[in-house]
């Protein structure tokens, strides 16, 4: 067995999560010494080999603004013109007929398409040329964690080595290394499923249709560029162009109501979007003689935990190989981000001398904290993927949430400024505490609402940017960097307007199930289409916001209510 000198740093995994850290750590502290080790033995195949195609705006701060890969992003990967869906399921033959929510120009916050093999094999590139040693085929046998240096034992062409050094960073993605190893694997209440693959050609939805008024509400090219969902109950497929001119399309899928096994081989798949998706199938069909599909992917129950995440003993876990949520709003690469920065904030540190104890408890119960606040978005919410007033009014509510509080946060440096992350946690109402209540509770309004929401809505289009609290809180992203004070005061403004988007969404619900005035007093905490009194009482109740009121007739598909009583 050869050994060689101490690292201060090993990375066991070398994809889009420890390639990043890798780069994060060289960036930070030119002086560093990094390995990473990477089972593949090859160069990543320009393959649907992994999901996360698309970034949304935390994880493209990170890559653009935090790794500096702003020029190569915008040179080598494709731009993304934000989320789009469809809803309207009676219409799946006829795209301008279904109700269609996204934007229609530019969006103030860039993102990517991005080919991660492509991605992965720049970024192995990249960071050697920073001085970090990425070893490829190397296949980690254990991990010894101890007091001075923990020793890792790996084996590359049946030649085992063994390596020192002050850290490790698990980021082997779903193979989990450390958590095989030391058992904390938590089991998530969240079970779909996913089936993807390539095509060689462009899809382009604009084509799909010549109807004037539906090319009119965008401009020309951008929806090409979006990452396009097309959805039913239990279901979505994803459309995602990549560079080449090449095509990622996906079924991702609640087994209750989509049993695995209709969609997991490729021709279960194309009979599945046949049946499903028959717009979308056909569009398929008629390209097909011209182009190859080019690999086929599944993955079986997405969402997954982790009893340990950073830990005192000097070990982390980042991407897949810690906690998972869905693919849906392409939240993994966010995670990766979250989860790498404090894992190299925790490095420099402890490699300066400081004691970080109290900050590696404190940002695993930060991180599971947002975690755990992300998830209710998806549990038990996919039966409502066929509601399209209920989805419109849901995603609206999610990205305004998102961009108002997570990416707020991260794009002003707020995960690692203890004294802010106190202030933000501290106490049953403080303002990430009151995040995820307020969260929980528009989630399960939703839940609840479904059953009313039963019109064939067809022929709309909605646009998230035409209410001015949400452009706003897309523009705070990349418009001003706060300093502490001014981002306090900012999340609690942010989270007075949430709460007013909160009330007013029970109020349309509330009219539209039961009739209700649209001016009773609401607390958006306690709300409930099931009590038998609607209006609250309580001093949390929020009275009616006129402004707010009038931004959300854009995102409101039925007859707008007219005063009633009750």
């Amino acid at each position: 067995m050869s050994s060689n000198n101490k690292y201060d740093t090993i990375i066991l995994g070398g994809g889009l999560a420890g390639l990043t850290l890798a780069m994060q750590l060289k960036q930070q502290n030119p002086d560093i010494s990094v390995l990473v080790l990477e089972r593949r033995g090859d160069s990543a195949p320009e393959a649907a080999h992994k999901v996360g195609e698309s970034t949304v705006e935390l994880a493209t701060h990170y890559l653009r603004e935090v790794l500096n890969l702003k020029d190569y992003m915008d040179e080598h990967q494709l731009p993304k013109h934000g989320l789009r869906f469809f809803f309207s399921p009676k219409h799946k033959e006829t795209i301008h007929k279904r109700v269609e929510l996204g934007p229609k120009v530019l969006l103030p916050v860039p993102s990517h398409q991005i080919d991660r093999g492509i991605f992965e094999n720049d970024l192995i590139r990249m960071d050697r040329e920073l001085g970090i040693d990425v070893v490829m085929g190397a296949k980690v046998k254990d991990v010894i964690i101890a007091d001075d240096a923990h020793t890792v034992t790996y084996e590359v062409d049946g030649e085992d080595f063994m390596q020192t050094s002050r850290w490790v960073v698990d980021a082997t993605g779903r193979g989990s290394f450390m958590k095989r190893k030391l058992g904390f694997a938590e089991t998530v209440n969240h079970d779909v499923n996913a089936a993807w693959f390539r095509v060689d050609w462009k899809i382009d939805i604009d084509e799909w249709s010549d109807d004037a008024k539906w090319h009119s509400h965008v401009e020309p090219g951008l929806r090409y560029l979006s990452t396009v969902h097309l959805m039913d109950a239990g279901y979505w497929v994803w459309i995602i162009p990549l560079v080449g001119d090449k095509t990622s399309v996906g079924i991702v899928a609640d087994p209750v109501i989509h049993p695995f096994e209709t969609y997991n081989k490729l021709d279960k798949a194309l009979a599945w979007l046949e049946k499903h998706e028959p717009q979308c199938y056909h569009e398929l069909k008629k390209k097909e003689k011209d182009g190859n599909i080019l690999d086929f992917k599944v993955m079986k129950h997405f969402a997954h935990g982790s009893g340990e995440l950073f830990h005192t003993d000097r070990w982390t876990v980042t991407g897949e190989s810690g906690l998972f949520a869905d693919p849906f709003y392409s939240p993994g690469s966010d995670f990766i981000s979250m989860a790498n920065t404090w894992t190299a904030d925790l490095i420099q540190r402890d490699l300066k001398g400081e004691d970080i104890f109290f900050r590696t408890k404190f940002y695993s119960e930060v991180l599971r904290a947002l975690y755990d606040n992300w998830m209710p978005i998806y549990i038990n919410q996919y039966p409502l993927w066929g509601k399209t007033q209920v989805m419109v009014a849901k995603i609206f509510w999610d990205w305004g949430a998102y961009w108002s509080i997570n990416t707020l946060l991260f794009t002003n440096n707020g995960l690692t400024d203890l004294e802010l992350l106190r202030k933000l946690t501290a106490g049953p109402t403080s303002i990430l505490q009151k995040y995820g209540e307020l969260s929980r509770q528009m989630q399960k309004l939703f839940n609840d609402w479904g059953p009313y929401d039963t019109a064939d809505i067809t022929d709309r289009y909605t646009d998230p940017f035409d209410l001015d609290f949400l452009k706003q809180f897309q523009e705070d992203i990349v418009e001003k960097e706060f300093d502490r004070d001014e981002l306090l005061l900012k999340f609690e403004e942010n989270m007075l307007i949430l709460e007013h988007i909160a009330a007013e969404t029970f109020r349309l619900a509330s009219n539209l199930a039961h009739g209700t005035s649209m001016e009773i007093a609401v607390d958006p905490y306690t709300m409930s289409l099931k009590g038998e009194k609607l209006e609250s009482k309580n001093s949390k109740a929020v009275l009616r916001d006129a402004h707010i009121a009038d931004e959300m007739r854009h995102m409101w598909l039925y007859p707008y209510p007219e005063p009633v009583t009750y």
